[in-house]
Parts: C-alpha cells; sequence; structure tokens
C-alpha cells in the first residue's frame, strides 16, 4: 500500500463503531454509511446539529514571508482582500484555466496561511509556486477536522468554548479552547446550515468527538453529507467540476479576482471567458427515488446534458440533481432523463433548491 493510501482519522474507531466499513476517499478510511438511517442523520443537520469527520481533506500550512504570494500564484481569489483571521474559498487552476481542486485559504496572520483542499491537484501546483520562494510548506494528518452543522451548532458549542463564537462572522476563524482542549474553530461548512469546522491536533479530537456525541451532536456519514450538499447547491471536485471546466462554467466565477495579478492559468481562463460550453443546474427529477447519476438529459431529442451528483430528499420530498447542461438552458425548462433503465422528465430549478436566499449560512 502506498503512502497516499495509508491516511488514518484518529477518528476511526468511533466511525468503525458507528457502522462505517472505512470506505476510502481521498487516501483515507471514511464514514459513508453509517448503522444509522441517513435520513435521520440528515434530520439532525437540518434541525439540530449533526458532525462529520472531514479529516479526508487534505491541509497544509503554508508559513513564511512570502507565504501570501505563493498563495496568491496558485490561487483565483486575490488574498490581500483575506486579513488574519478571515478565510477564503477558491479555485485553483490548471495552466489552461481548468478547475484542478477547490480549496479554502485561511490567514491565520504572522505569515503563516492554511489551505484545505480535497482530491484535486492543490499539493503538486502549491509545491510548483513555491519552487524558489521563501516559504515552507507542511502537509498535516495530525490536524483533524470535525464539522459540526445545523441550527443548534452554535448554541452547543459556545457553552464549552473558551470565545464567543457568536462574533465569528461568516468565513472568520479563531484559535479557541474547546471542552478544554486548543483547536481552531472555523465559520465554515458544506451543508447549507449556519456551522463550525473545528481543527484539532488527533490526541485531543477523539475527545471532543465524544464530548460533541455526549451534547447531542449526531455523527453523519458521507451519505447524509452529500443530501445536504445537493440540496444547498455545493459542488464536489471530480463529479461537478474537474479539469474540464472553467470557474466560469460551474458557476464559480465569484472566486475569480481578475484584477490580481497574474495567477497559474489566468491567461487561458480570461480567453476562455464567453466561451463556456457547458454550465452547472440543479434538477427536480420526477422519480420517486434517487437516480444513478450519470444519466444523459435531452431536449427535443438531443442530447445537452448529463446527470453528475443525485440524491433522494426526504425532507422536500424530491429526487434532486446536480447536472452540466448545454449553456442557456432557462429555470423552468423540462428536459428528459434518460438512461438504460429509466426514462423520466427533470425541471431544470433555482439553485440552491434548500434556502435560496442563503440566510441559514450567512445569519
Amino acid at each position: 500500500m502506498t503512502e497516499e493510501l495509508s491516511r488514518t482519522s484518529a477518528l476511526a474507531s468511533r466511525h468503525t463503531a458507528l457502522g462505517s466499513g472505512l470506505e476510502d476517499w481521498n487516501g483515507m478510511g471514511t464514514a459513508w454509511t453509517y448503522s444509522t438511517d441517513p435520513n435521520e442523520e440528515h434530520d439532525a443537520v437540518r434541525e439540530r446539529a449533526g458532525m462529520f469527520d472531514m479529516s479526508p481533506l487534505k491541509k497544509i500550512f503554508v508559513r513564511g514571508k512570502d507565504a501570501q504570494a505563493v498563495l496568491d500564484h496558485l490561487t483565483t481569489r486575490d488574498l490581500s482582500k483575506v486579513p488574519p483571521g478571515k478565510s477564503a474559498y477558491l479555485c485553483v487552476l490548471t495552466e489552461e484555466g481548468g478547475i484542478a481542486d477547490d480549496a479554502i485559504v485561511s490567514n491565520n496572520g504572522g505569515d503563516e496561511w492554511m489551505i484545505v483542499h480535497g482530491s484535486g491537484d492543490t499539493m503538486a501546483l502549491l509545491a510548483a509556486s513555491a519552487q524558489n520562494r521563501d516559504v515552507w510548506l507542511d502537509f498535516t494528518d495530525d490536524l483533524h477536522d470535525v464539522s459540526v452543522q445545523g441550527p443548534a451548532a452554535l448554541e452547543i458549542l459556545n457553552v464549552h468554548c473558551d470565545i464567543d463564537l457568536a462574533a465569528l462572522g461568516y468565513f472568520e476563524h479563531a484559535p479557541a479552547i474547546l471542552f478544554g482542549h486548543p483547536c481552531r474553530i472555523s465559520r465554515t461548512g458544506y451543508s447549507g446550515e449556519r456551522g463550525y469546522e473545528v481543527f484539532a491536533d488527533a490526541a485531543v479530537i477523539t475527545d471532543i468527538w465524544d464530548k460533541l456525541a455526549d451534547a447531542g451532536v449526531m455523527p453523519c456519514s458521507f451519505t447524509a453529507l452529500d443530501k445536504v450538499r445537493i440540496e444547498a447547491g455545493l459542488l464536489f471536485y471530480g463529479y461537478d467540476m474537474t479539469e474540464e471546466h472553467t470557474p466560469w462554467e460551474v458557476g464559480l466565477g465569484f472566486t475569480v479576482s481578475t484584477t490580481k495579478d497574474n495567477f497559474r492559468g489566468k491567461g487561458a481562463l480570461m480567453a476562455a471567458k464567453g466561451r463556456e460550453t457547458i454550465s452547472n443546474v440543479s434538477l427536480d427529477i420526477d422519480h420517486p427515488d434517487m437516480v444513478e447519476g450519470g444519466e444523459a438529459l435531452l431536449l427535443d431529442g438531443e442530447k445537452i446534458g448529463v446527470i453528475n451528483s443525485p440524491c433522494f430528499s426526504h425532507r422536500m420530498g424530491k429526487s434532486l440533481a446536480l447536472s452540466h447542461v448545454r449553456p442557456g438552458i432557462a429555470v423552468g425548462t423540462i428536459l428528459q432523463l434518460k438512461s438504460e433503465t429509466l426514462q423520466t422528465a427533470a425541471t431544470v430549478v433555482g439553485s440552491p433548491v434548500y434556502d435560496p436566499q442563503k440566510k441559514r449560512t450567512h445569519q
């Protein structure tokens, strides 16, 4: 087994006790399912609080006087506008302007930044951007990430925290003591709810997890995560975006600081603007269950798209999906969904389907 595939979460024993088989994602055993019903986990996130072990995300500290310059070359956002205590969601591009990854970059102050990314090529591209610069890159699996999401997340965490998390704005973060353990808490998440990510070392993360569970936070699987993020219109790298797509095509143009000095892929990206070949949309499918994914989408008999990320939302009573379609397909358009085993209608709907004004995350 390669080193890449031997990443282990300190929470693995908690996941197996809950019925997880520790399926692989991003080189780490991940709780794709528990013995609990994912619909109940979904309910916990929407009604009170659920927690996900997001430690399979890769965490890299970038330190040194050139840290910001290196990250500015790597990513699409102007990081001079991200002061200490703030974070930004952004894209990492190939030289050709395609999306190599998406990530969150946090300014920790004192020439220290942290970038958290998924399964794309961020690490290799970061190393290339750092060549001959005064910077030190520190990839760490000791730092774990537990994401606590839901309307009661603030209330539950604040009782056991040494700082007032109510004062922490969206995409802000701060060092804290939680349940007596040092950590960094970030007001971020992947659920469409107000939530917080708790970054803490392996030596203390299990106790934090156990105390959160004792406080009524429900452990949730990646199956439930898929449900809440698809409802919220949130993209998953490798499914809803790849190197074949530009930020313009998948609705991530807001992450591009067009006036920033040169970053990797900028020339190609700017040249591609206005030449989009796909658009990312949400669909409401006329089907009583989750579809498989990969189904063709047709308009007037012509294939104009494909299903990427499907789920069934029992809360909304809808079979939903994130999909790529030909540009210019308006909300309300009824498409035909077709596979070897299913033919039905799919309606293009506004995204996000859940909380369209995004009031719950930003309140």
